[in-house]
């Protein structure tokens, strides 16, 4: 690795293609996630060179003479990585091979390795190593030259240091393995899921554009002390935490992985059991960083990424947060739902607190009960599991009227219904 001025930070020249039929705006903000994509895992970026063309050359990426000017510039700053801004196929891996010194890695590589870096439970580990060996299995072939200096650094961490190139048959196996452990822990989490369900707790799901804030909501809501970093990615593995609302009730705040625009489709495969908890949510907080000036496509990303996971039609609330950076008047895109907030500030937290609230007594059906005095368990069991409860003693009738909300997906529903005294009401019904 080259060192210049004493600097231990490997160094990199950026390369896009930016193509006429596409949006000018998403081809900036892929560029400038690359550039942040880069900063996250440590490398310094002297240079960026894009070209205009209509389509991406299928040998080389871009036009050879381009290519070749690029290998120039990389021995003039003597950079350790040519870092492409799209997924590279096995042939131009070779041929980009041939032409450069230094290490040639893309968009997907770079992702990859951050991931390896920051994935700290055995499914997000597990789910990493999957991805880096099904995007490697197909490109070995040309991977002499790349595999031979292996040692560390970028586009190298996790499998990179077995002998890839001389044993396919070594990683389908321990793809197939990786699957079968993948599959248990989904397996295991899903009993964990039901059993949540059976037991009727509110669960709320916080999905949002990477470095959004909601690893910081969180921690500021339930002291979760998840990893906060101004940096793509900080949050790899969902964090699930107790939130205790103003009322009493306990509900399930899940924190997930960021989204982010052209995410590799090795990683939206590996990363779809972990997001797939989004839909057993209740409620979605879609927490955006209003501050940003790409909002409305981050918005975009994540609202396709609801619909791919079949998650579109479950109650949502959009969390403009960082409203301590923004102007006052800035233009914030219209949603059926939205509150403004900054998480550093307490009373925000506290208007998301009631907004959640409303939301979770939303699911809850309001009834009047009469409960005899012998029945002790039963008004037991709706203290345990019921919201706003109230009772007087009716001594006519040696009963006590309970006023309670009840979830009537609760397995204790039907046991509570022979001391109805009233019909339930809908929770749009007054109380």
């Amino acid at each position: 690795m080259h060192k210049e001025h004493g600097k231990e930070r490997e160094t990199a020249i950026l390369v896009a293609c930016f193509l006429e039929h596409r949006d000018d705006e998403r081809a900036r903000l892929s560029l400038a996630e690359l550039h942040e994509l880069a900063r996250t895992a440590g490398v310094e970026v002297l240079d960026t060179i894009t070209q205009h063309r209509d389509r991406i050359d299928a040998a080389w990426y871009l036009g050879s003479g381009k290519i070749l000017e690029i290998a120039q510039r990389a021995q003039e700053l003597e950079v350790d990585l040519i870092i492409f801004n799209d997924e590279l196929s096995p042939s131009q891996v070779r041929n980009l091979d041939t032409v450069f010194d230094c290490k040639v890695i893309d968009r997907t590589q770079l992702i990859l390795d951050i991931f390896a870096g920051r994935a700290q439970s055995r499914e997000g580990k597990i789910q990493v190593e999957l991805a880096q060996y099904s995007y490697l299995l197909p490109r070995l072939a040309g991977q002499g030259k790349q595999l031979s200096r292996l040692g560390g650094g970028i586009g190298t961490r996790g499998p990179g240091e077995t002998k890839l190139e001389s044993d396919r048959r070594h990683i389908r196996r321990r793809i197939s393995e990786l699957k079968a452990q993948l599959q248990e822990i989904v397996r295991t989490r899903q009993l964990h899921r039901e059993r949540r369900k059976k037991n009727s707790v509110y669960q709320v799901a916080l999905v949002g554009y990477t470095n959004a804030g909601k690893s910081t909501l969180l921690n500021r809501l339930t002291k979760a002390n998840t990893l906060e970093e101004d940096k793509l990615f900080a949050t790899l593995d969902p964090t699930t935490r107790q939130l205790s609302l103003p009322s009493g009730m306990d509900v399930l705040l899940t924190d997930t992985v960021g989204f982010i625009q052209d995410l590799p489709t090795a990683l939206v495969a590996a990363f779809r059991s972990t997001l797939e908890g989004v839909r057993e949510a209740d409620l979605i907080l879609h927490v955006v960083d209003s501050h940003h000036p790409d909002l409305e496509i981050h918005m975009e990303v994540v609202e396709r990424e609801l619909r791919n996971l079949q998650a579109e039609e479950i109650p949502r609330v959009t969390v403009f947060n960082k409203a301590d950076l923004i102007h006052p008047g800035t233009y914030l895109p219209k949603t059926e739902e939205s509150i403004l907030i900054s998480a550093l500030r307490d009373e925000d937290l506290q208007l998301l607190v009631k907004r959640i609230e409303e939301h979770a007594y939303a699911a809850f059906r309001a009834m009047m009960l009469k409960v005899p005095v012998d029945r002790g368990d039963i008004l037991s069991l709706l203290y345990r599991e019921g919201v706003e409860m109230e009772q007087e003693y009716a001594e006519q009738e040696a009963a006590y009227l309970v006023k309670v909300r009840l979830n009537r997906d609760h397995p204790v529903y039907g046991r509570i219904l022979p001391f109805l005294a009233e019909a339930p009401q809908t929770s749009e019904e007054s109380w």
